[in-house]
């Protein structure tokens, strides 16, 4: 039972840095006006724009003086649940 588990947490963990990686790769397109309706653009925006929206909207300082750090709030939260995962 304990292999299992591992590999469930290593699993999870595997998902969380891929998704840290989705995060900043969407982040730094954001500042490259590229055609909304490009693929590419359109699944890194359906993987990151709801849990933009839902930062932005229980945390609105994370959004002053036109700067967003909401990507910057998800990767702390992501980075912080993974050390728990390790923690296990």
């Amino acid at each position: 039972m304990g292999a299992l588990f591992t590999a469930i947490i290593q699993l999870i963990q595997s998902i969380i840095g891929m998704y840290i990686w989705v995060v900043i790769i969407a982040s730094v397109l954001s500042f490259i006006h590229l055609d909304p309706r490009n693929p590419i653009v359109e699944v890194l925006n359906r993987l990151t724009q709801p849990v933009f929206a839902f930062v932005r909207q229980k945390m609105p300082f994370v959004v002053f003086s036109g700067i967003d750090l909401s990507p910057v709030v998800i990767i702390l939260g992501l980075q912080f649940v993974s050390t728990l995962l390790m923690g296990l």
